[in-house]
């Protein structure tokens, strides 16, 4: 019943994609900005169900099973951060795509003012299609770890199926398939993890029950993070300011940002950005929540798979119908999230990084195929968790591309060998921060974001002052 269940979620969602196919209007600006046509409330619900991937279901409840109450500081930083550059970005990225007609993000950020460098698109396009690949396969090693656990399916299976389903989709009706499958899973992860929430507090005997069983857990329920990297009230602060760059590391990710360039005009960007942060602040409070409450059903935390925790509980938890359901929601995640990315992927492909951008839509659809299967290849092979992976490529990509994004919003006019060099040293210093192990002391997004801020901000001030 389980495995009915499943795969009857799983065929509603590829045949909502596929009959996106009926709208195609077969150009390529359709293929990846649905011709600027989308409303507000699916771009809104579609980026939610992209940004709350497979992160989410398997890594963030995962942290939280591991690390307590003291996990709700993510929650805040990560939709504070994300919210107040929503203020800033959405709307001038939407303009900017609309004015530069470009289909691509690095297409975008390079002609924002004008004529271009094709260096400038090409460095931009190649560091997305690195990360972005790396980020599809990490939501493909969180479906499968899902079917492992409920099915006993080697780790491989659920990688080649999600892989698959997405592939169908993604060729027949390109980003509008997306989004319309993204729309539909959102409520179905909202409605799994929900369902979850309420079974596991009224097994345990109500929420008195619960607080009282966690009380029991040392240092469970304690506010505040137990390592920190720097004592005190400054550790602290660091912690939580760099889970707020996080959150604003949103405007640097592709396959996010895409979306709310689809918009039909800009005027729709308040009620786009209303359904998406109700559905996101919603969803990621109820993550939390189960993370919290899986620690209680699975004590042994010495020998479990953190990252196993909510399908092991849904498991134990619920009857085979629902297990269905929360499995559907999970493996709704990664799928909402590894489509964006190998869209996004191709689109660094085609019209980024080769001399002449591709226009043919059986060599675009084509690119987007070898694509899934090198996502599928680096799932199979990889050895890092989902939770380290997301981090690493969501903290690359913002690193590389937010402070040049930024201060184009602030009517800068960087020249493109000056852009060019922020983007690599953003990068850069991302890199070298997780490389000497440093991101327990602050996410490494922040130090990466704010060094291309710095290099961008001390060239305009030279500019300033040499024409007085």
């Amino acid at each position: 019943m389980i495995i009915i269940s499943f795969i009857g979620f799983l065929l509603l969602f590829t045949l909502i994609g596929l009959s996106s196919a009926f709208l195609s209007r077969g150009t390529n600006a359709d293929y990846y900005l649905a011709s600027a046509s989308i409303k507000p409330w699916l771009v809104g619900l579609s980026a939610v169900a992209t940004n709350n991937s497979g992160y989410m279901f398997i890594g963030v409840i995962g942290y939280t099973y591991a690390t307590g109450l003291a996990a709700i500081w993510l929650m805040i930083g990560w939709i504070s951060g994300d919210f107040l550059i929503s203020l800033f970005v959405h709307k001038r990225l939407k303009d900017a795509a609309t004015r530069t007609g470009e289909l691509s993000y690095a297409g975008v950020l390079n002609k924002w003012y004008g004529n271009g460098s094709h260096g400038l698109q090409r460095l931009i396009g190649i560091i997305s299609f690195v990360f972005l690949l790396a980020y599809a396969s990490a939501q493909l090693v969180a479906g499968s770890k899902a079917l492992h656990v409920l099915f006993d399916w080697p780790y491989w299976a659920g990688a080649v199926l999600g892989g698959v389903l997405v592939t169908l989709y993604c060729i027949a009706g390109g980003i509008r398939a997306s989004i319309w499958t993204d729309a539909a899973q959102s409520f179905v992860m909202i409605l799994a993890m929900g369902l979850l929430l309420f079974v596991s507090v009224d097994s345990l005997g109500g929420i008195d029950s619960v607080i009282t069983q966690m009380q029991g857990i040392e240092g469970f329920l304690n506010l505040f993070p137990e390592k920190l990297a720097l004592p005190g009230i400054f550790g602290m602060s660091l912690f939580v300011v760099g889970w707020m760059f996080a959150g604003l590391s949103v405007i640097g990710q592709p396959h996010i940002m895409v979306r709310f360039m689809t918009l039909g005009d800009e005027h729709s960007m308040r009620q786009a950005r209303g359904w998406y942060y109700l559905w996101f602040t919603a969803f990621y409070f109820m993550a939390t929540v189960v993370g919290l409450l899986s620690r209680i059903y699975l004590a042994d935390i010495n020998t479990f798979d953190a990252e196993l925790a909510l399908p092991t509980m849904a498991l134990e938890l619920l009857p085979p119908v629902l297990v269905g359901l929360v499995l559907a929601g999970i493996f709704a995640a990664t799928m909402s999230t590894a489509d964006s990315l190998i869209l996004s992927c191709s689109a660094a492909v085609t019209h980024d990084l080769l001399p002449v951008k591709i226009e043919k839509r059986l060599l675009v659809k084509l690119t987007t195929v070898l694509i899934a299967c090198c996502a599928v290849i680096w799932a199979l092979v990889n050895k890092q968790s989902v939770f380290n992976l997301v981090i690493m490529a969501w903290s690359g990509l913002a690193s590389a591309f937010a402070p040049l994004l930024i201060m184009l919003c602030l009517g800068s006019r960087p020249s493109r060998l000056l852009s060019m060099v922020t983007v690599c040293v953003g990068l850069a210093v991302a890199i070298l921060w997780r490389y000497l192990d440093l991101q327990a002391m602050v996410y490494e997004g922040l130090p990466g974001i704010l060094a291309g801020l710095l290099i961008l901000i001390a060239a305009e001030l030279r500019t300033k002052l040499s024409t007085r």
